[in-house]
């Protein structure tokens, strides 16, 4: 599959191989996965591309989103597509409601269908974590980071949104305590996956964002490359790795997956690539049921 394009790998000396990301072709669907998770054998899981889908124009042709101004039939049909690959049903998606926050919501069985066969009922809330199987966790991305869980001991997920502002906050931190918090779960027990995202080379931030970033980060200044004239390269992929690293997650059970979508936007879609006329790519992660 990866013959469809010439994929520009980023950045990172030590992704582990095999990669640490597959693209593969499932019902004419190319979706990404991570063996990382997949050696669990406890969950199912993709990252979506943009190709596969219906969705016609700046939204060709997978797009996940109902608020860019795609046609909702074209939506529900990809939706439909990626549920086949999974073995799901609509009513069995959970959907985030992204904006820019910290905050992680338990979902359980009632909340399934929310965002996409019913409306939302919960909003500002960028992770979802859960233990019931079946429930797919869902969140969208055009850039920024998408962060997996998984605690095969405690049989539970996480799934979770982080831009620059939920990197700084350190979201991922939140995902693993809120997981503590509900489950039980141990972070040297987790596997995570740090998923297709921008990188450092295609992500220019502000002088006031950087000085958030040397503020929550003082002994990493290699998050930071400077280009002149109050401008700066961030590097989100080191952030969130040291973000999980502090929280306890073991560096064998973290894959960085190191795609950038930026630099992929023929592959992916990608807010800064496309000047904001693009669709949403889709992160999703379910519990196996029994």
């Amino acid at each position: 599959m990866e013959e469809l394009l010439d994929l520009k790998w980023k950045g990172r000396a030590q992704i582990p191989k095999p990669r640490s990301v597959r693209l593969e072709d499932g019902r004419g669907l190319p979706l990404l996965y991570f063996p990382l998770l997949e050696e669990t054998g406890l969950v199912k899981h993709c990252f979506t591309t943009r190709l596969g889908g219906v969705s016609k124009g700046i939204y060709e042709s997978l797009n996940l989103s109902f608020t860019r101004g795609d046609e909702e039939a074209s939506v529900r049909e990809n939706f439909s597509r990626v549920a086949g690959v999974l073995g799901a049903a609509p009513e069995q998606f959970v959907f985030s409601d992204q904006t820019h926050t910290t905050c992680v919501r338990r979902v359980r069985e009632e909340d399934g269908g929310h965002g996409l066969t019913r409306k939302k009922e919960f909003f500002d809330v960028d992770g979802l974590i859960t233990d019931v199987p079946g429930l797919v966790l869902s969140t969208f991305y055009a850039d920024c980071v998408p962060l997996y869980f998984v605690d095969p001991v405690k049989r539970a997920i996480g799934l979770s949104h982080s831009g620059w502002r939920g990197t700084v906050g350190r979201m991922g931190r939140a995902t693993v305590e809120a997981m503590e918090r509900e489950f039980g779960t141990r972070p040297e027990d987790l596997f995570c996956a740090i998923g297709p995202s921008i990188c450092q080379d295609c992500y220019e931030v502000s002088g006031d964002v950087a000085e958030a970033f040397w503020a929550e980060f003082p002994e990493n200044h290699e998050i930071l490359k400077s280009k002149g004239n109050d401008k700066y390269l961030l590097d989100l992929w080191r952030a969130n790795e040291i973000v999980l690293k502090e929280a306890g997650v073991r560096p064998e059970k973290l894959a960085v997956t190191g795609l950038c979508t930026c630099c992929n936007h023929k592959l992916l879609f990608s807010h800064r690539a496309s000047a904001g006329k693009r669709g949403n790519l889709g992160a999703f992660l379910m519990i196996r049921e029994r």
